[in-house]
């Protein structure tokens, strides 16, 4: 597969997971063992800032970038019509991204150890994201939560009109008004199939 391919093998699909696992695990044992003792509060407060900021950003991302903005839009229409598909952004791409539009920034607003921890906080917001869009279309949890994350996807992907942008969360859909029509009950949840 090229290097930037938005449908992936299965073990360049799951080498996406194993990069940001890993990358949190690192930065956060880097900041926990060699950041300043001094700033261990305030570090843990920005890693938690970073957290939160995912969920607007994750918005925002789905619905003016996946869903408006070319080349994006395409790879993202992809996704809708082949749902079950090993399609994702390349790790490549997703890690130049976040390296320019939160890290660099981070760094250089804040300094070295707040831009580092609240890139980690961001960091750790994309990879539940991706664990969570994994689920949704990969398995079928029957966890009361994943459900209702699984039904509030299915009616993002299945309605006519875009709405439910939010995949870890709601909240954003509902306070822009984004969160489609209250009566979903034909909205169809695929069943998950294994790829073989």
């Amino acid at each position: 597969m090229a290097l930037f391919s938005i449908e992936h093998s299965t073990l360049a699909y799951r080498a996406d997971f194993v990069f940001y696992g890993a990358a949190v695990l690192g930065l956060a044992a880097w900041l926990a063992l060699r950041g300043p003792t001094g700033m261990a509060a305030e570090l843990a407060a920005l890693v938690g800032l970073g957290f939160l900021a995912w969920s607007p950003i994750e918005y925002a991302l789905h619905r003016f970038v996946l869903h408006g903005l070319p080349p994006f839009k395409g790879w993202h229409l992809e996704h809708h019509q082949r749902p079950t598909a090993l399609i994702c952004a390349p790790t490549l791409l997703s890690a130049t991204l976040i390296g320019l539009v939160v890290w660099l920034p981070a760094l250089c607003l804040l300094g070295e150890w707040r831009g580092y921890a609240l890139t980690l906080g961001v960091l750790i917001g994309y990879l539940g994201y991706a664990m969570v869009h994994h689920a949704l279309h990969h398995t079928n949890l029957k966890i009361g939560w994943v459900q209702r994350r699984k039904h509030w996807h299915a009616k993002h992907h299945h309605l006519l009109q875009p709405c439910c942008f939010g995949v870890t969360s709601g909240f954003w859909d509902h306070v822009l008004r984004t969160a489609g029509p209250k009566d979903h009950a034909r909205v169809h949840i695929p069943v998950v199939r294994r790829q073989g």
